[in-house]
């Protein structure tokens, strides 16, 4: 069912797990609006690294709706993320723009610390899940072994950074979804890309063409936050219903925590 906007626009339901998705149409005009995202998609469209920020309008009700260009392309396929350096070069330009970083720090980003971070993961973790062995055994890991973190080391990172949220358009590619953007330590978002798309043999690799040398250390670390990332997963496909996933999520982090 259509939702009239204004005398122009009209806007159309997209089925999400938010429920803020929605297709914009005004005659032969199509945009991607999404409802009180964050107002840092201005800056992010500017740098290029998700798509142009087309407007924004304040509704009735005190809602901020904002419309990027609407691309035609296709989400990355889980086997492709771990082999394109376009990804490695979108996530290097994220963690290091000063101008992202200035811009997040004048609306009040958050700095999520690690221990922050397990802490939201364990707070109203339905029962069933937290009482999992496994799931069990590894949040006692996570909190055992908080890595060390430097507040003004902190750089931007997007907080999401699963397939679903790569968009590749005429062989340009794009990141969306910022609902979770953040200060964080970037192995929050290398982590997630290593733990479920890139083998743990080849992570020395991969982190090299991103820049960082792989050192014992830094390998724990990164290993800590893939962790989170999936334990963060299973709790978030358990909300949904969708349990599918979150079973071959607890595959993927028992792959990751055997090795």
């Amino acid at each position: 069912m259509d939702i009239r906007l204004d005398q122009d626009w009209r806007m159309r339901p997209i089925k999400g797990d938010t429920g803020k998705a929605y297709i914009g149409l005004k005659d032969d005009d199509k945009v991607f609006i999404k409802r009180n995202t964050t107002p840092m998609l201005a800056a992010l469209s500017k740098e290029g690294i998700t798509p142009k920020l087309v407007w924004t309008k304040r509704t009735g009700n005190g809602d901020t709706l904002s419309a990027q260009e609407w691309l035609d392309g296709r989400v990355l396929d889980p086997e492709e993320i771990g082999q394109r350096n376009d990804v490695i070069d979108v996530l290097y330009h994220l963690h290091h723009s000063k101008t992202l970083a200035q811009m997040l720090s004048k609306i009040g980003g958050q700095i999520m610390t690690p221990e922050k971070m397990v802490k939201e993961f364990s707070e109203d973790l339905p029962t069933s899940v937290a009482q999992n062995q496994f799931i069990h055994l590894v949040t006692t890991y996570l909190k055992k072994n908080i890595p060390t973190f430097q507040a003004q080391k902190a750089t931007v990172v997007h907080g999401d950074v699963n397939y679903r949220n790569w968009l590749v358009c005429q062989n340009y590619l794009y990141l969306v979804d910022w609902d979770s953007i953040m200060f964080a330590d970037p192995a929050m978002d290398i982590g997630t890309i290593l733990g479920h798309y890139v083998p743990l043999s080849s992570w020395p690799h991969w982190l090299m063409r991103y820049g960082i040398h792989g050192s014992s250390e830094v390998i724990e670390k990164i290993y800590w936050y893939a962790l989170l990332s999936m334990l963060q997963e299973v709790k978030k496909h358990y909300l949904r219903g969708d349990f599918k996933a979150m079973n071959a999520e607890i595959l993927q982090l028992k792959r990751i925590y055997s090795e």
